[in-house]
């Protein structure tokens, strides 16, 4: 059974609360992720260095993603099958979200997974300010495994199945859970 994701991350609201008083920088309050819940990104070390918001927009979702202390440049970035972020490597978060059965990547034939995001590049001082399009993500995102947001090392090629060639995973974020 699939769950929308204001009903997971309402479950999770009291377990998230914590994250808005982190000192983390979040997007300004009042737009349109006022009413989405912040949820933390950690590090390898289990570190939180930022948080996501994740907007239902009604056909998809938006994936607001706020993050500092990353290594600069391009990263390949996926929302994962599983709603779990164990450090140091986050394999606990699964493979990426494929409910379409495909390949990895929009540039495969036979891609794309609808978890293959495009690559997100971070600032020189590590920090981390993306608005991400997840297209057909309303509703059926979490379903019973939850699902998981993943920053990889490398950038994604978007053609090499499964993942890219984007390397080790080295921050993620529990979007939603059991």
């Amino acid at each position: 059974m699939r769950r929308s994701f204001t009903i997971a991350l309402v479950a999770g609201a009291a377990a998230l609360a914590a994250c808005n008083s982190s000192g983390i920088p979040g997007p300004e309050s009042g737009g349109p992720s006022a009413g989405a819940r912040a949820v933390p990104l950690v590090n390898a070390s289990g570190q939180a260095i930022g948080e996501v918001r994740v907007v239902d927009n009604g056909t998809g979702a938006t994936l607001l993603v706020t993050a500092r202390s990353l290594p600069a440049g391009v990263h390949g970035i996926h929302v994962h099958d599983v709603g779990v972020c164990d450090p140091p490597d986050f394999k606990s978060a699964g493979p990426h979200w494929n409910p379409t059965n495909k390949q990895h990547g929009a540039e495969n034939p036979q891609g794309a997974h609808v978890g293959d995001l495009q690559n997100v590049t971070v600032a020189p001082d590590g920090s981390l300010d993306a608005e991400i399009a997840v297209p057909g993500a309303a509703g059926p995102m979490l379903d019973t495994n939850g699902a998981a947001l993943v920053i990889h090392a490398d950038p994604d090629d978007y053609r090499t199945d499964p993942s890219g060639n984007s390397g080790a995973r080295i921050a993620c974020a529990v979007l939603g859970s059991q």
